[in-house]
């Protein structure tokens, strides 16, 4: 057995500060240098997750950061994710498999009996790599929550790795968020933290070190780097992350639904890198414009966004879009609204049942168990709006609880590699559980050349080109990891992990 691996953590002020980024770049620079690497993220409270090809859940986010240390995802880098359902309560699933929901006092005492589950995967995890980059959530600073904390500083020293402190400069009072942050730690927790980083600058980093050097002399910690604003296309944690709005000319224009409840919006990720695509997230009849196709998402909830759809206008909106020709496409969730009925009789998404908008011949129920699976697939013969797609391959993986069913008349949108029929599609309609479908190229254009001629432009016309996500990726990984060894001062950074903590 070799020895255990180095780790390095990295803890924010406050969530979004951008952990998950650092801890990519990181990744990514340690890969560069010849190590093995993983990420590690104890416990992630996220609705953007991701399954690995073993048919496991983990955050979407520990995903990314796997592909930037080229290893494969698997659930001993996120060996809990939480997935709020309510304002006060998660599906909570450990080692990516649910086992159920709880409220957040019932975790708030359960939790302590997953410290082994955590120490068993970080424990795995260090004997195979050289280097662990850890991500904490939140900050460290919630002094409610510090009793038995399990993802800052309590992991912290469990896997005795030292901590960068992050704080995001573009939300403002940085200076004040990174002191204020270190002057609520214990006197056991603050000598863990070894540097701080101020991310997301934008200007001239002269300007900011009269400041850098008075922080250092308030709080005897050096600060390793000023971070530039990246605009970077990398997958987010969490659907409530900001969408860049797009401006300019724009050959086609999409409109995402916004649902409350809103879940693995990193399927249009790549539709967003487009130059010449304009994607646009709404949450109002107000916002709605002239979409030329309407994207549904997934959702944590499909009863109570659906409830949501009828109550602001969005549903009979869509509704009467896709009467008149607009291309309308579900997934999951989404999927699960655009047909006559969703039944949950076992109270797995609240209860109750609804009709649904009755665009697809189909009609859906909730299940106790949940489906967790990488598909392969390719589009059956499709007629009417969505004819382009007409066997083009697809793949992606499916992550939900209910199972949709074709009523008589349905047409099956996809066939999987073992001959199963997927999704479903209907005129100017269809939808499929597949998220990450838009990740491969050639469904990207055939879809966006669907939308084209549901315009009526000619398809001769048509010259988008889409770039596969993967090939996407890698050049953004090596982006960022270069933007961080021109602003981090690395050598500290490799001293840092060398010496770790006593």
């Amino acid at each position: 057995m070799g020895k255990p691996a180095k780790a390095i953590m990295i803890q924010g002020t406050m969530s979004n500060v951008g952990k998950s980024l650092l801890t990519a770049g990181l990744c990514r620079i340690f890969r560069q240098d010849g190590y093995r690497v993983a990420p590690f993220k104890s416990q992630n409270m996220a609705l953007n997750s991701f399954v690995t090809e073993d048919g496991l859940e983990i955050g979407r986010a520990q995903a990314m950061q796997c592909e930037a240390a080229g290893i494969p995802p698997s659930v001993w880098v996120n060996p809990v994710l939480l997935k709020p359902t309510s304002e006060k309560g998660s599906q909570v699933i450990v080692l990516g498999k649910s086992i159920g929901p709880m409220d957040a006092a019932s975790y708030f005492s359960y939790k302590k009996q997953l410290i082994p589950t955590i120490r068993q995967a970080y424990d795995i995890l260090a004997e195979e790599y050289d280097i662990l980059v850890l991500e904490g959530a939140g900050s460290p600073a919630e002094i409610n929550l510090k009793q038995g904390d399990i993802v800052n500083m309590g992991m912290a020293q469990m896997a005795k790795a030292p901590v960068l402190l992050v704080g995001d400069i573009d939300r403002g009072g940085v200076f004040a968020s990174l002191a204020g942050t270190l002057s609520l730690l214990d006197e056991s927790e603050r000598p863990l933290v070894k540097g701080t980083i101020i991310n997301r600058f934008r200007g001239d980093p002269a300007l900011l070190r009269p400041g850098l050097h008075m922080l250092e002399d308030l709080t005897r910690i050096p600060v390793l780097g000023v971070v530039p604003y990246l605009p970077l296309h990398l997958d987010a944690e969490d659907s409530l992350s900001f969408h860049p709005r797009q401006s300019g000319q724009a050959a086609l224009d999409l409109v995402v639904i916004r649902f409350p409840h809103l879940s693995n919006d990193t399927d249009f990720a790549p539709l967003e890198r487009l130059e010449t695509v304009r994607v646009r997230y709404v949450s109002s009849v107000l916002e709605w414009g002239h979409p030329d196709a309407i994207l549904l998402p997934g959702t944590k909830s499909t009863l109570s966004d659906l409830r949501w759809m009828r109550e602001t206008g969005l549903g009979p909106l869509i509704q009467a879009q896709a009467a008149r020709g607009v291309p309308v496409f579900g997934i999951c969730g989404g999927y699960q609204m655009l047909g006559k009925q969703v039944d949950d009789p076992y109270g797995e998404d609240g209860g109750g049942s609804l009709p649904g908008m009755g665009l697809l011949p189909t009609c859906t129920q909730f299940a106790r168990e949940k489906t967790t699976r990488r598909t392969k697939a390719v589009c059956r013969a499709i007629s009417g709006a969505f004819g382009p797609l007409s066997g083009v391959a697809a793949e992606g993986y499916e992550i939900h609880m209910g199972q949709t069913y074709l009523l008589p008349g349905a047409n099956p949108f996809l066939q999987t590699q073992d001959g199963q029929p997927e999704g479903a599609f209907q005129d100017t309609v269809a939808g499929t559980y597949l998220h990450g479908i838009f990740d491969r190229a050639g469904f990207t254009e055939a879809f966006l050349s669907a939308v084209w001629q549901a315009k009526g432009m000619p398809p001769e016309a048509f010259s988008l080109r889409a770039q596969d996500t993967a090939a996407n990726k890698e050049q953004q990984f090596d982006h960022l990891a270069q933007a961080l060894r021109d602003s981090l001062d690395l050598p500290a950074v490799y001293r840092i992990l060398e010496e770790g903590i006593v």
